[in-house]
C-alpha cells in the first residue's frame, strides 16, 4: 500500500495546531484564574488567607470554569466572591445566595445577617465595571430555599456555612436547594471544618462521613475529596469551638500566639455532581 506522506505530513501537523490551540485556551483559563487571585481588587487581609484557604487549589478541584454560572451559598464578606465574581465576569455568571437584607421582622434588620447582605449588594452595586452582570438571590432558610430556576446552575459552592444550617436542622433541605438548581454534571462544592467523630454542630465541626452521607441522600453523587484545605495542627478542642482560632480569635489575645501557630481550622473539601 502506498502512503501519501505529503497528506500524512500535513494531518499531523494539523493535529499538532489543534493541540497547541487547546493547550493555549485552557492555559488562558489558568492565567485568568491567577491573575483574578493576584489582583489588588481583592482586599489586602483577604489575599492574606490564601495560605489557609488555597483558592486556586479549590476552584480548580471543583472545575470551576469561566463560562460556568455559579452559585455561592452565603457569600458573607465575600472572600470567595471576590474572587469568583470578576472570574466570571465576561463569559460566566456569579449569583450570590445572600442574606435577607431588608427582612419584614424590624427587629432582625439591625442583625448581623441584614447588614451583611445589605453590605454585600452595596460592594455588588459598586463595582459592577468588573463583576459583569453578578447578581443575588435571597436565600434564608427556613423562608427562602429557592436559589433559582431548576437545573440552571453549573456549580453550588459553600464555605464553612454547614454548622450554621445544621444547627437550626436546615441542612437537609439547604443540599435539595442545591441539588434542584443545578444541571445534570453540575458540581456541588463543599468546603467546611472538619469533625472529630462524635462532634456537636454547636463547636463549628461537621462529620466528613455525615456530609457525603447526606449529600447522596439528597441525590448527588460523591466524586471526590481533597486535603488541600487540611491543617494537622487543629486539635479541635478549643473553649469556644472553631472560633477560637484564627481568623476569628474568639478569645482575644488570650493564648492568641498559641492558636496563630495552629493557623486557621482543619476543613473538608468535598465534590460532588449531579447526575
Amino acid at each position: 500500500m502506498k502512503i501519501n506522506t505529503l497528506a500524512v505530513s500535513l494531518a499531523f501537523t494539523g493535529l499538532l495546531s489543534s493541540l497547541a490551540v487547546s493547550h493555549a485556551a485552557f492555559a488562558h483559563e489558568n492565567v485568568a484564574l491567577d491573575t483574578v487571585i493576584s489582583s489588588d481588587f481583592r482586599a489586602a487581609k483577604n489575599s492574606a488567607r490564601d495560605q489557609y484557604r488555597h483558592p486556586k487549589q479549590t476552584l480548580e478541584f471543583f472545575d470551576v470554569k469561566p463560562t460556568d454560572t455559579v452559585v455561592e451559598l452565603w457569600p458573607g464578606g465575600g472572600w470567595y466572591a471576590e474572587i469568583l465574581a470578576p472570574y466570571l465576569a465576561e463569559k460566566g455568571h456569579y449569583i450570590g445566595g445572600n442574606f435577607d437584607g431588608n427582612p419584614v421582622d424590624e427587629a432582625k434588620r439591625n442583625g448581623y445577617r441584614a447588614k451583611a447582605g445589605r453590605k454585600f449588594e452595596q460592594w455588588l452595586s459598586e463595582n459592577k465595571t468588573k463583576l459583569g452582570n453578578a447578581t443575588t438571590v435571597t436565600f434564608e432558610p427556613p423562608l427562602n430555599y429557592t436559589l433559582g430556576d431548576d437545573s440552571s446552575a453549573d456549580v453550588v459552592l459553600t464555605f464553612r456555612n454547614l454548622h450554621n444550617w445544621a444547627m437550626k436542622g436546615y441542612l437537609e433541605p439547604v443540599f435539595k436547594s442545591a441539588y434542584n438548581v443545578l444541571k445534570s454534571g453540575g458540581t456541588f462544592g463543599i468546603v467546611e471544618h472538619r469533625a472529630n467523630p462524635g462532634m456537636d454542630a454547636k463547636t463549628g465541626y461537621m462529620d466528613q462521613a455525615e456530609m457525603i452521607a447526606l449529600a447522596e441522600k439528597s441525590g448527588f453523587t460523591f466524586v471526590a475529596s481533597s486535603e488541600v484545605n487540611a491543617n494537622a495542627k487543629d486539635t479541635k478542642d478549643y473553649p469556644k469551638g472553631v472560633w477560637t482560632l484564627p481568623p476569628r480569635l474568639a478569645l482575644d489575645e488570650q493564648d492568641k500566639e498559641k492558636y496563630l501557630a495552629i493557623g486557621e481550622s482543619d476543613r473538608m473539601t468535598l465534590k460532588f455532581i449531579k447526575k
